[in-house]
């Protein structure tokens, strides 16, 4: 589970096309701080498990036991097949940037909102306005999902949780601070560009249900 901020813009490094899936390497000594294998880190929204640590250095092993041990440059991950046809990362490349975020602790704060790391599928960036002190981005609406989205809500953005300014049937409209410009890949990201998004996980629980008796 992840609340959808941000720790830090990574890169890309190699990915390998092996069969149905993929492993990439990313870089980042931020979300590697406390890192172990089997940890899930969220990549532009989607849930990811390190299957490997990149050293720090070649020869840290022979360090003075009083050295403090620097954090890996990176880590690897699996991507299935699945999750290749449905997000963006199918499209990633060496030099790459990608949002990171940790998983979320119990004891932590919950700046954005719950979110699970499940892309529900990918958005393109309509438009985007430059206003005196924040940019409003437009991104199209895959059909299926506009009933999830509602003015004010929560929505996740490559991993990004944000708020929704405007929606419609096939768009909405998010407000980015210059914060989140500086801090994430929606800063660069020009129309055309395609964005993972994954809708409020209640609002799915909710119609679940409200449905048919049998559908519960």
């Amino acid at each position: 589970m992840f609340t959808g901020i941000v720790e830090d813009l990574g890169e890309v490094e190699t990915v390998e096309h092996l069969g149905d899936f993929a492993r990439i390497h990313v870089r980042s000594t931020v979300v590697t701080q406390d890192a172990r294998v089997g940890d899930s880190i969220c990549v532009n929204g989607v849930c990811l498990t390190v299957t490997g640590l990149i050293a720090s250095r070649p020869g840290a092993a022979g360090a003075l036991a009083t050295e403090p041990s620097p954090a890996p440059l990176g880590f690897t991950a699996d991507v299935m097949g699945e999750t290749l046809r449905r997000s963006s990362l199918k499209s990633v490349t060496p030099g790459t940037e990608v949002n990171l975020e940790r998983s979320v602790r119990l004891a932590d704060r919950l700046g954005g909102h719950l979110v699970q790391g499940h892309t529900d599928g990918t958005g393109t960036i309509v438009s985007r306005d430059p206003q005196e002190n924040w940019d409003v981005v437009r991104i199209s609406l895959p059909p299926g999902l506009s009933r999830y989205v509602v003015h004010k809500g929560s929505v996740t953005v490559d991993g990004i949780s944000l708020t929704v300014s405007a929606v419609d049937a096939d768009w909405f409209e998010v407000s980015l601070i210059p914060e989140t410009l500086k801090r994430t890949t929606l800063g660069r990201k020009q129309p055309g560009a395609a964005v993972n998004l994954e809708v409020d996980v209640v609002a799915k629980y909710v119609e679940k249900l409200m449905g048919a008796p049998g559908d519960r």
